[in-house]
């Protein structure tokens, strides 16, 4: 089995809450990898669980070779949330500190409608990246829904949230993680 390299997939990036800045990993990655295109929501600040998933099926139905998913926090929930409504192949899922939609606790609180995650296998590879110390997600919780979607599931340390604010704008763990998984997938 050859597995599949960047050029072979459309890699569609779904950031969370806010979008990804510009020093954020997922943006980092968008310029570098040639295939990549960022899912762009209408109301980054004031997501609707229907507007954003409608996005990514949208992006996923309209890509010309299979698609690879790199989602990180709500990005994850939307993401799998859109798997129904899919009609064109998705190689593999890449999901990068995924938030406990379920824990009232949350906040924003409106995340919440983004919950509770789907606990069916997913219908393609993937992974799942997760911090013991994710302000929006405890580790058991992470490791959980990593099971249920029979997901290789990475143990990230105490990297908080995996985003720009934690110190991961570049991300190069993140990146060879990455590349190994794209190797796994079957183009």
């Amino acid at each position: 089995m050859r597995g599949m390299k960047v050029k072979d997939a459309e890699i569609i990036i779904v950031p969370g809450y806010t979008n990804s800045g510009p020093t954020h990993w997922q943006s980092r990655w968008e310029e570098k990898l040639s295939t990549a295109r960022r899912v762009e929501q209408d109301e980054w600040s004031k997501p609707l669980r229907e507007d954003w998933t409608a996005k990514v099926i949208e992006a996923v139905n309209a890509a010309e070779r299979p698609v690879v998913l790199i989602a990180h926090s709500l990005g994850i929930p939307t993401a799998i949330h859109a798997i129904p409504g899919f009609t064109k192949r998705v190689a593999g899922g890449f999901f990068v500190a995924p938030p406990d939609v379920s824990n009232p606790a949350i906040k924003p609180k409106h995340m919440m409608t983004f919950g509770p995650y789907p606990r069916d296998p997913l219908p393609f590879p993937s992974v799942v990246i997760a911090s013991r110390n994710d302000p929006y997600c405890a580790l058991d919780v992470a490791e959980d829904i990593a099971a249920a979607w029979g997901s290789m599931f990475v143990d990230a340390g105490e990297s908080g949230h995996i985003n720009s604010d934690s110190g991961h704008g570049p991300w190069p763990e993140g990146s060879m993680v990455f590349a190994q998984f794209l190797s796994r997938l079957e183009g």
